[in-house]
């Protein structure tokens, strides 16, 4: 009979400094009004401007992230236009914040 092992083998981690954790994305707010008024960051931009900052964000790395929160009166057409732009212009990180509000009670 073998002679009882109380014995485990184990990978330990060893004490080496880990990689200190990756920085938080940047976040841009865009709200879309409900008159179809568009905001980024609270400064209030037309089409253009907005396309063009598009392009400037989709360049950095790491891409910040785009929050979309369009006002609940909006057509749906001008938050249509904004996810597109955002899209042609090569955002690759965008979500709709407040969707709670379009929930019927």
């Amino acid at each position: 009979l073998p002679v009882a092992n109380h014995a485990v083998n184990l990978n330990m981690p060893n004490n080496t400094p880990s990689a200190p954790p990756p920085e938080p994305p940047e976040v841009i707010k865009i709200d879309v009004d409900f008159d179809g008024t568009i905001t980024w960051n609270g400064e209030v931009v037309n089409r253009s401007q907005m396309e063009d900052r598009f392009v400037a964000a989709a360049a950095k790395n790491p891409q910040p992230e785009i929050h979309l929160q369009p006002n609940r009166l909006v057509r749906y057409k001008a938050v249509a236009g904004v996810m597109a732009a955002a899209q042609s212009r090569g955002i690759t990180k965008l979500g709709m914040i407040g969707n709670e509000q379009f929930l019927k009670n």
